[in-house]
């Protein structure tokens, strides 16, 4: 026991009043949501080729598909927010963008050349000319959160973004 001296009054003791709002974003603070763990076929360290599908997927979890929530509180009011992904939009490192409204299909070698059904694509040129040979993949989650408490209700968006490298080659058939 005994008396602590704080040189300001706690959240709901006459100290800055937390508003519903700032309360659902420390709740998606707390989310610790990430950008897509990132899953592509053809894999690290191997070569893709010209004309070939890639394949586009995440990891599904919390913190890379969702949906999760979380709730943040000082006394007398709780906001819970829950956060779902909307979407990834794969900036592909050569000009062109790929939008998956779901969190895509791991590749199994059982598929082949065949095109992802979900989320995928095909590169028209080969990344020989990129710094270190590779198309750097930048992936960007779109999370839709939806919050209430308080006697109020609100929506954020937020974005989280990962990389990859890929390295996409040609094959060329000479006949002679």
């Amino acid at each position: 026991g005994g008396w602590t001296w704080f040189a300001d009054p706690p959240d709901g003791y006459g100290g800055a009043a937390q508003t519903p709002a700032v309360l659902a974003q420390q709740a998606v603070d707390t989310m610790r949501l990430s950008g897509p763990a990132i899953g592509m076929a053809p894999t690290d360290g191997k070569t893709g080729l010209v004309g070939l599908p890639v394949w586009l997927w995440t990891e599904v979890s919390a913190t890379t598909w969702g949906p999760t929530s979380a709730t943040a509180s000082v006394p007398g009011l709780s906001v819970t927010a829950t956060a779902r992904a909307k979407r990834i939009v794969w900036d592909m490192g050569d000009g062109h963008t790929v939008t998956c409204t779901g969190p895509g299909t791991p590749y199994t070698m059982s598929k082949g050349d065949a095109q992802s059904p979900t989320c995928g694509y095909v590169y028209t040129g080969s990344s020989a000319s990129q710094p270190d040979h590779v198309y750097t993949v930048t992936a960007t989650t779109t999370w839709d959160v939806n919050w209430s408490g308080g006697g109020q209700s609100g929506a954020l968006t937020v974005t989280r973004s990962s990389t990859a490298l890929v390295r996409i080659g040609e094959l060329q058939v000479l006949v002679s």
